[in-house]
């Protein structure tokens, strides 16, 4: 699998309380991406890990900047970073 990407992606605005986590935990597992989402302790922040294919990962990221119906996303950054090819699947954490 070598064309295994991976990002970091930070959302920030109307995140947390709104079902965006599990929003992007059923959209990264349909993905068949691998990684984890959680809220940030700010309170209005979404941090996500993502690995997979490329294709996958650029529709994540789509996904991300708008969120389901009731949240309100300001920001989005996204980093590349190397895979960790720790992950099995794609999670929650807390």
């Amino acid at each position: 699998m070598e064309s295994l990407k991976a990002v970091t992606i930070r959302v920030y605005g109307r995140v947390q309380g709104v079902g965006f986590r599990y929003f992007i935990l059923r959209n990264a597992r349909a993905l068949g991406l691998r990684g984890y989402v959680r809220n940030e302790p700010s309170g209005n922040e979404v941090f996500i890990y993502a690995e997979g294919e490329p294709e996958a990962i650029d529709r994540l990221i789509a996904l991300a900047r708008k969120g389901p119906l009731a949240a309100r996303v300001d920001r989005v950054e996204i980093n590349e970073v190397p895979p960790s090819h720790q992950w099995q699947d794609f999670q929650v954490v807390f």
